[in-house]
């Protein structure tokens, strides 16, 4: 699989274990930086990792700040993303499997390493759940707000 990723200073090592968890599980890792704990703007980082999802230059992509918040507000003004600032594995199945989410958000300051890594690998793995008429009644409705 091929994965955007995304950070400024504040996801700048969060971000890193994750590039190094994806590439060590074969995927292929698009890196739009931060590549250093110097302060920078989270909109350029994010906004880049979003881009490379929404043009299918990537399957999938990830943004990393302090709280996740930003980075998700950023993406989520790309149209054709759907990201969600996830705190938990649960949160990152319910997303794909519900909300057919193609990107995943964290804050640095509120996952653990090991929180992140999990939660990353459910994303991956599960599946839209696109024969419930109601998830895809719903994922519909979101793309139809996003037209207006």
């Amino acid at each position: 699989m091929k994965i955007s990723i995304g950070s400024d200073h504040g996801g700048y090592q969060l971000k890193t274990e994750i590039v190094n968890h994806l590439i060590g599980q074969g995927h292929e890792v698009v890196d739009f930086g931060t590549n250093s704990s110097d302060s920078c703007d989270y909109p350029d980082f994010a906004y880049a990792a979003a881009k490379a999802v929404a043009n299918g230059e990537v399957d999938f992509g990830v943004v990393v700040c302090t709280t996740g918040m930003g980075v998700s507000m950023v993406a989520n003004k790309v149209k054709g993303i759907r990201c969600a600032l996830c705190h938990n594995e649960n949160c990152a199945e319910m997303t794909r499997r519900h909300n057919d989410a193609n990107m995943i958000a964290f804050g640095q300051k509120y996952v653990t390493t090991e929180v992140a890594l999990k939660a990353v690998d459910v994303f991956l793995s599960t599946a839209f759940e696109k024969e419930n008429d109601r998830h895809v009644r719903r994922v519909n409705k979101i793309v139809e707000v996003e037209s207006k």
